[in-house]
């Protein structure tokens, strides 16, 4: 890049979370990227505001946000897990139909492609029990008093959680319209845990047509938590780090009478991405919210530093149509 400002990298994290699942990433990714976790409302900091659960208010939700980037702000990706790939997906859809600046990529982590037939089809709408077991079968809800009927995971988890799954219909249902969805223009690189029991690494594949540029596929160590293990972050580091150096270098004035001073060019043709650094795996398990997080409306600056934030004892995450 041509003045060695990083990548500004924005996360949305899976269904029924926040962002705290984000809150090692920042010292993780390295340098080149500056990671920004987005914050839905509805949860942690913004628990007392309405959850959004269609494609519009999402829409409203974040394209404002991005609208308002000068042309000073720097180069941006994207990445989404579950159902912030989703979002992801959603938001750079929007961006390119109204001719604003895009993504430098696309990140989609444990999330089928949209036309995959949902895990939890309908499960939104279900009684309580019946969609706390099917979360249990796949391994997405807690254990022990966590999970009773008056504990805190469904107290505060599962409403979030239901909303999520509306929100991931919805989304589904929008990219399969032709009016709303369709192929993205530009880099899409797909991820999946080795050891998801929701999302196979071969269905990621499905991706390849929800491009029109390149597309990159790639598993990591863990399971459908990935998230929050090490090889994830450092890969989109690596990521960010490569897609800065195919960014045009701008011309510099030559002498006077004399043409411009073209830089150098962008590297011809996609450069592969690298294969990710091993790292321990994820931290299995479900946890309950995470600790507030403030998370305005506008999107915030880049984050500096690591954050004393606590660390996440379980997290929930949704399958297919949520990620």
């Amino acid at each position: 890049m041509p003045d060695g400002r990083p990548i500004t990298l924005y996360c949305f994290a899976h269904a029924g979370a926040g962002v705290s699942g984000f809150h090692r990433w920042r010292e993780q990714a390295g340098p080149g990227a500056e990671i920004v976790p987005l914050l839905l409302p509805g949860r942690e900091g913004r628990r007392r505001e309405p959850r959004v659960t269609t494609r519009d208010e999402l829409v409203t939700e974040l394209l404002g946000a991005f609208t308002r980037r000068g042309p000073d702000a720097g180069p941006f990706a994207l990445y989404g897990h579950s159902l912030g790939a989703l979002v992801a997906y959603t938001l750079t859809r929007v961006l390119a139909d109204k001719g604003l600046p895009g993504p430098a990529f696309v990140a989609l982590g444990a999330c089928p492609p949209p036309e995959a037939p949902p895990a939890l089809m309908g499960a939104a709408d279900a009684p309580e029990g019946e969609l706390v077991d099917h979360l249990a079968e796949l391994g997405l809800a807690p254990t022990g008093t966590a999970a009773e009927p008056d504990g805190i995971w469904r107290r505060l988890v599962l409403p979030v959680l239901r909303d999520d799954l509306r929100l991931a219909a919805n989304l589904r249902a929008a990219a399969a319209d032709p009016s709303t969805g369709g192929p993205l223009p530009t880099l899409l690189i797909a991820l999946g845990g080795a050891d998801d029991p929701v999302v196979r690494p071969g269905e990621l594949d499905g991706w390849h047509r929800w491009t029109t540029g390149p597309f990159r596929s790639r598993t990591v160590a863990g399971d459908h938590f990935f998230v929050r293990g090490q090889e994830t972050p450092r890969l989109m580091g690596r990521a960010c780090r490569v897609a800065r150096r195919l960014l045009p270098t701008p011309t510099t004035p030559g002498p006077a009478g004399a043409g411009p001073m073209a830089g150098p060019g962008p590297t011809a043709g996609p450069a592969p991405l690298p294969e990710p650094t091993a790292g321990p795996a994820p931290t299995a398990g479900p946890a309950p919210l995470p600790e507030p997080m403030a998370g305005p409306a506008p999107l915030p600056e880049p984050m500096a530093g690591p954050a004393p934030l606590p660390e996440p004892t379980t997290a929930l995450t949704t399958v297919r149509n949520s990620p």
